[in-house]
């Protein structure tokens, strides 16, 4: 597989406190990667530090070849990277329909924008059902379906997504992930920072394993589910 990302000794940090620790990662185009680890392993802080949320004190992050390194947010984004972050971060004062024309900002052509719409509503009907009402006043799920959308409005070629499945009921976590996967099969791949270890490794492609700010171990998803310490630690059985 062609490599999509690639960080190489990575280090970031909260102010003086040092989260990630000369962190190496690749991501192959394509596919779905997903990153499992206990809280605090620093799996947000990966994906702010993609993202450039963060400072980086050392380390090179690539992005199909390219040294994004020290490239601000909307410059990461106009090459094909975007977030989904913890807490679904949606404008709860804005409609579903603003909400998504923010997602939408670097796309210029309102051709492009209304494509970029109509991709969205086929995906989640409900939003185009709701593309009035406040973002505030959705449910929990709508509200990560509407995350989700924003983070495809422009087009991505890799999404990063913190912890989709998180205080939402099994039922709409089963369709948001039957989603996720048409999303991926349609060209754009996925980094998944996941809690829900089971359903994650049922989608993954391929796995990565962090702890203390570094990638322990990495490897295709059937044969990590297969491994007895990935099973007792992180499925429970």
């Amino acid at each position: 597989m062609t490599v999509l990302l690639k960080l190489d000794g990575v280090c970031a940090s909260y102010g003086d406190v040092g989260v990630l620790s000369r962190l190496n990662l690749q991501v192959s185009r394509g596919g779905i990667t997903a990153i499992l680890g206990a809280n605090g392993a620093g799996k947000t802080t990966l994906l702010r530090t993609i993202f450039n949320v963060l400072v980086r004190r050392q380390g090179r992050v690539q992005f199909e070849g390219e040294d994004i390194t020290h490239l601000r947010t909307p410059q990461v984004v106009r090459l094909g990277i975007t977030h989904v972050p913890d807490g679904r971060g949606t404008f709860a004062q804005l409609s579903v329909e603003d909400n998504l024309l923010l997602g939408g900002y670097t796309l210029g052509s309102s051709q492009f924008v209304r494509k970029g719409m109509d991709r969205v509503y086929d995906l989640f009907p409900r939003l185009k059902e709701r593309c009035r009402q406040q973002a505030g006043t959705l449910s929990g799920g709508e509200q990560q379906m509407l995350a989700i959308g924003r983070a495809l409005m422009p087009n991505p070629k890799l999404i990063l997504l913190d912890e989709p499945s998180f205080g939402l009921a099994p039922q709409i976590v089963a369709e948001i992930f039957k989603t996720l996967k048409n999303i991926n099969q349609a060209g754009v791949s996925l980094l998944l920072v996941e809690q829900n270890a089971k359903i994650a490794l049922s989608v993954a492609s391929h796995v990565c394993l962090i702890e203390t700010g570094e990638v322990i171990r990495s490897g295709p998803a059937e044969e990590l589910q297969g491994d007895e310490t990935v099973r007792k630690v992180y499925l429970g059985y």
